[in-house]
């Protein structure tokens, strides 16, 4: 059986004694079904892994002793910021869970023209709460030691007037092929619109905020494929993927 990785946002030094807030001791208890004695790893997201073996575990409460950390995960080759287009909760669902375990480094949840999801106020925080759960299940999952962000959704005009490095704009009539591009140094970014994507207005303002239009290969990709292969093939020509 794996043993399990869950995040504790809670200070974690070797030999410290833990006692682990309510939702991960339920998920470890009641979910998992684990008792005294059994393996799991904690990480609170600076970069280390903290073996350690359960002392006790009731319904709410479960803690953990905690033994010597696992090596530092070093930072990315490149940090890749996605820029996405809200999508429907199953789609953009898969592309944050994807996202986080092809190594972004940021993700900004955009409103764009053609948004098919509408979200304000009480909405928008549940589902930027469901978001941030899906990164860290996703994170718990891939081995990810380091959590990546995810911002607030805010609109695509607003984000465009931020700073991004090596910024790209995944379009299909794109003129460059994504592995026709110099290498990017330290720092790259991904637009890719919702369904529909982006209009022919976003994607000149995109364009005149300095983003370069790539494309992928000859076939139109959904809005939860897209952004993955482009993040997959990010990674094998310049990033993690290159071992």
């Amino acid at each position: 059986m794996r043993v399990p990785r869950i995040l504790v946002e809670l200070p974690l030094e070797q030999q410290s004694l833990v006692e682990l807030p309510p939702r991960p001791s339920r998920h470890l208890a009641q979910v998992l079904r684990l008792c005294a004695g059994d393996l799991v790893i904690l990480f609170n997201g600076d970069g280390r892994d903290f073996p350690g073996h359960i002392l006790t575990a009731a319904k709410d409460t479960v803690r953990v002793q905690v033994d010597k950390p696992i090596e530092i995960e070093p930072p990315p080759k490149l940090e890749i910021h996605l820029g996405i287009g809200i999508s429907k909760s199953e789609r953009m669902d898969l592309v944050i869970q994807k996202a986080v375990e092809l190594g972004v480094a940021r993700i900004s949840p955009l409103f764009t023209e053609r948004n098919l999801v509408r979200l304000d106020g009480l909405r928008l925080e549940k589902r930027q709460q469901h978001w941030r759960g899906i990164l860290v299940s996703a994170c718990e999952q891939s081995g990810r030691r380091r959590l990546p962000e995810i911002a607030g959704g805010t609109s695509l005009n607003h984000w465009l007037d931020g700073r991004h490095p090596c910024p790209l704009l995944l379009d299909p009539r794109g003129a460059i092929a994504l592995p026709d591009l110099s290498p990017p140094t330290g720092a790259l970014t991904l637009l890719v619109g919702p369904e529909g994507g982006l209009s022919t207005e976003e994607q000149t303002r995109a364009k005149r905020a300095g983003f370069t239009a790539v494309r992928l290969g000859p076939r139109i990709l959904r809005t939860e494929t897209a952004p993955l292969a482009a993040l997959a093939a990010i990674q094998a020509l310049w990033g993690d993927f290159r071992g």
